[in-house]
């Protein structure tokens, strides 16, 4: 039967101080690393909404531009309208919907927060508690 014999001391209040200083410091870098990978990751996020999104809206200007002249000129063939009051009447149309568009575009993006809350949130805590030991 063995038996559980201590031949060293106590640690040291130096030492324990020194021990919760490690780690105090470990966990900032941890967090620090979690909050740079956090970064990393909605900004690759964001270039590629960024990019899709730029693409798309090039696509959709000249499909669009198309679109409206050939309605122009529908318009104007199949009422007595003159040209320019097709004109005006289309593009007071493709006003309209790009207004909405961009309200809604304007309130989507207002929910949307790119950096990283938990991060900041948890550093903060840390920073807060060294700076107010109790």
């Amino acid at each position: 039967m063995a038996t559980d014999l201590r031949t060293s001391p106590e640690p040291s209040v130096t030492a324990l101080v020194s021990g919760i200083v490690h780690d105090v410091q470990e966990l900032t870098k941890q967090q620090l690393a979690l909050f740079k990978h956090e970064m990393a990751s909605d900004l690759r996020t964001t270039k590629e909404i960024a990019f899709s999104s730029g693409i798309g809206a090039t696509s959709l200007l000249v499909g669009g531009v198309l679109l409206c002249l050939m309605l122009v000129y529908l318009l104007n063939w199949a009422t007595v309208i003159p040209l320019w009051g097709c004109y005006g009447l289309v593009g007071g149309g493709v006003v309209l919907v790009g207004a909405f568009l961009l309200y809604s575009s304007k309130k989507k993006l207002e929910t949307f927060n790119p950096l990283p809350d938990e991060s900041v949130k948890e550093l903060k805590e840390n920073v807060q508690c060294l700076m107010n030991p109790k």
